[in-house]
C-alpha cells in the first residue's frame, strides 16, 4: 500500500510537470498558424496536459480534502473550459471560432493564476491574470468573430 507521503510526492510531480507543460503549450499554440497543421495537434496535447493537471490536482485534493477542496473545483472548471473549447473547434457550429478562442484562452489564464498564487504571496496573484487576460480575449475573440461566420451570441447559446 502506498502511503500519504508517497503518493502526495508522486501527485504533485505530476502536477508540476503537467502545469509547466501547459504553460509552455499555451502560447505556442496560440501563436500557430491555426487550422492545418500543428495547431490541432499542439491542441490535442494541450488537452491531454490539462486532464493530467485536473486528475493530479483531484487527487492533491483528496489527501487534504477540507483544506484542498476548492482547488479540485478550480482544477475541474479549467478542464472542462479546455474541453467545451475542443469541442467547439470540432463541431464548428455557427459562431464556433469565438467561443474556441474564448474557452481555450480562459484555461490558459486560468493555468498563469495558479502558477502565481503558488510563487507569489500576493493577493494580486488571483487577479492580474484575468484582469490582463481579459481585455485580451476579448480583442481575440472579437477578432475570430470577424473570421468565423456567425455571430458571437450565436456562438454562446444559453445552456451550453
Amino acid at each position: 500500500m502506498i502511503d500519504a507521503s508517497t503518493a502526495h510526492d508522486a501527485l504533485l510531480t505530476v502536477h508540476v510537470i503537467a502545469g509547466t507543460a501547459g504553460l509552455a503549450l499555451g502560447p505556442i499554440a496560440m501563436l500557430l498558424p491555426k487550422r492545418r497543421g500543428m495547431h490541432p495537434r499542439v491542441g490535442l496535447v494541450y488537452q491531454a496536459v490539462l486532464a493530467a493537471l485536473t486528475v493530479s490536482a483531484l487527487g492533491l485534493a483528496m489527501l487534504d480534502f477540507d483544506q484542498l477542496w476548492w482547488l479540485a473545483l478550480i482544477a475541474v472548471g479549467t478542464e472542462v473550459a479546455a474541453l467545451a473549447g475542443w469541442r467547439a473547434a470540432r463541431q464548428r457550429r455557427t459562431g464556433w471560432l469565438p467561443r474556441h478562442v474564448g474557452l481555450m484562452c480562459g484555461s490558459y489564464v486560468s493555468l498563469v493564476t495558479a502558477l502565481l498564487v503558488v510563487s507569489w504571496d500576493s493577493p494580486l496573484a488571483w487577479i492580474l491574470p484575468t484582469v490582463i487576460g481579459s481585455p485580451l480575449i476579448a480583442r481575440a475573440r472579437a477578432r475570430a468573430s470577424r473570421q468565423s461566420p456567425g455571430r458571437i451570441d450565436e456562438a454562446l447559446p444559453v445552456g451550453s
